[in-house]
């Protein structure tokens, strides 16, 4: 099946500056319209994509700016496949939820959400460093305007500001960092200048200039994650995004940046991952431990979600620096988990507060379980699957992450294990308040509208999907993921190494 990628990357975009200049009823309808092409496109994709091919498939390639070896490079694999996949089903559950609010200028809202669609998929499709970075820097466009403009009027430009800060400095070092891989390869390599991530990564670069490009690579993805110490912007940030926004954005954009250690630091930065394998454990571990005593101890219920995804990513971060192709499929695995239990925990969040009076803290709700059954059921499936209940998808992610990290370093897997009973805190604490509490003084009993299902019930059955059949992501990663750290865990993990080539071919 001929499948072009420029069409799934641009339709998102194209389809949100329709919307924006139709009339103001028809608008947000052609948007949800692009949305819904853009997601049976990725439906196709994931449908037609050949598990036992090696390397891209469904490649665009055309040289967009000779003078500097640029390339318009788009690809699907492993890696990004079922991101690409995750990318279309949220933003299209995001845009229905829109479509059935009443917001200001709706016009200008799709319009934004349409080109932050167009940008992340751009950044997990692009196999040009340069592009990749283009894409990068761009998915925070969108998010500004969709804040500073339908945020909280009296905290929003101060809680956008510090976001924008703290990703703009990362997305600076970013920048320099793809330059000089970019033309020291070129310099080392002996060729002409290239960004194209399969030409780079066929020349190494010496071991003290990929450590400090390294270091730059990891702060941009860290912050953008956001992982611990570089979260400052979160709170603020999680406190001011319209919740649809929100969905979104916790839901693909911190993936993007895990996508990026995969895509970028461990195939080309061999040398520099093994140096810094411990540290990033590290920090991984610190982000597990810390996200989660601070999601069972806040009672902002957008914090929790917030504090949790923290803890999550550093489960992610865990298995890709464990260096080991059960890890790698892990994180990518997760990530997918991730996005897919997070997004449905807004649409709940938002209809918690709904029967709350407007209030998100958890203190103020209470006694829905017995008079709305169906809200407190879909809510339960997320929180057994956010805290990784055997028989969940997130389980499994969750199962080879840490497999991967107790073959490398067996010390930081062992505490990391703390981080999964720890899950089981914040969420169950978070669902039995909500749903089983005493009821808040000004709380009502609602069941689940009709608006609210439309949005919520086919998240959670896609959750139910991949935890019956998580084979289907699992399949289609495996390949790649471990191609991703092959060379990194080679390093690391010699002597294993010696032992698997000694092994006689059956």
């Amino acid at each position: 099946m001929t499948i072009h990628l420029s069409i799934l990357l641009w339709l998102p975009a194209a389809a949100g500056l329709l919307g924006m200049l139709a009339p103001r009823a028809l608008g947000r309808w052609i948007a949800v319209a692009g949305a819904a092409l853009t997601f049976a496109y990725t439906v196709v994709l994931i449908a037609d994509f050949d598990t036992g091919a090696r390397g891209l498939q469904y490649v665009t390639d055309e040289t967009w700016i000779a003078e500097l070896g640029i390339h318009y490079k788009l690809g699907v694999d492993g890696l990004n496949l079922m991101l690409v996949g995750l990318t279309g089903l949220l933003f299209l559950a995001s845009f229905v939820w829109l479509a059935l609010t009443d917001w200001e200028r709706p016009g200008q809202m799709v319009f934004f959400f349409g080109l932050a669609e167009s940008s992340v998929l751009g950044a997990l499709l692009a196999q040009d460093l340069a592009l990749f970075v283009l894409f990068f820097d761009l998915m925070l466009v969108p998010f500004f305007f969709l804040t500073g403009i339908w945020g909280p009027p009296a905290t929003r430009i101060a809680a956008i500001t510090k976001l924008f800060i703290y990703t703009l400095v990362g997305s600076l070092l970013m920048l320099t960092a793809a330059i000089a891989l970019g033309v020291l390869s070129a310099q080392q390599g002996g060729g002409d200048l290239t960004f194209v991530l399969s030409d780079l990564a066929r020349v190494r670069l010496s071991e003290g200039t990929q450590q400090w490009i390294f270091l730059c690579f990891a702060a941009a993805f860290l912050v953008k994650m956001p992982a611990f110490p570089l979260h400052g912007w979160m709170p603020d940030g999680y406190r001011n995004m319209p919740l649809p926004v929100l969905a979104v954005f916790s839901g693909v954009l911190s993936k993007v940046a895990a996508y990026g250690f995969l895509r970028v630091v461990t195939p080309l930065l061999p040398d520099a991952s093994v140096h810094f394998q411990e540290l990033m454990m590290l920090l991984a571990l610190a982000s597990i431990l810390y996200g989660s005593a601070m999601a069972f101890t806040t009672t902002d219920v957008r914090l929790v979600l917030g504090y949790s995804s923290v803890a999550q990513l550093g489960f992610i971060v865990l298995g890709i620096f464990s260096l080991q192709g059960d890890g790698a499929q892990g994180a990518i695995f997760q990530a997918v988990n991730h996005g897919l239990v997070v997004a449905p925990a807004f649409v709940v969040v938002a209809a918690l507060a709904l029967r709350a009076g407007g209030s998100e803290d958890v203190r103020d709700m209470g006694g829905l379980a017995f008079r709305a059954p169906v809200l407190a059921a879909m809510f339960l499936i997320v929180t057994l699957a956010t805290l990784a209940m055997p028989g969940s998808a997130n389980f499994v992610g969750e199962f080879l992450i840490l497999f991967g990290a107790f073959n490398s370093k067996i010390a930081i897997a062992i505490v990391a294990f703390t981080g999964v009973a720890l899950a089981s805190v914040y969420a169950l604490r978070l669902f039995i308040r909500s749903m089983h509490n005493r009821v808040g003084a000004d709380a009502v009993s609602r069941e689940l509208t009709l608006r609210e299902g439309v949005v919520l019930v086919p998240l959670v059955a896609v959750v139910l999907f991949f935890a019956v059949y998580p084979q289907l992501a699992l399949d289609r990663s495996e390949r790649a993921a471990t191609q991703s750290v092959r060379v990194a865990g080679a390093l690391a993990h010699p002597e294993e190494t010696r032992i698997a080539q000694e092994q006689p071919t059956p």
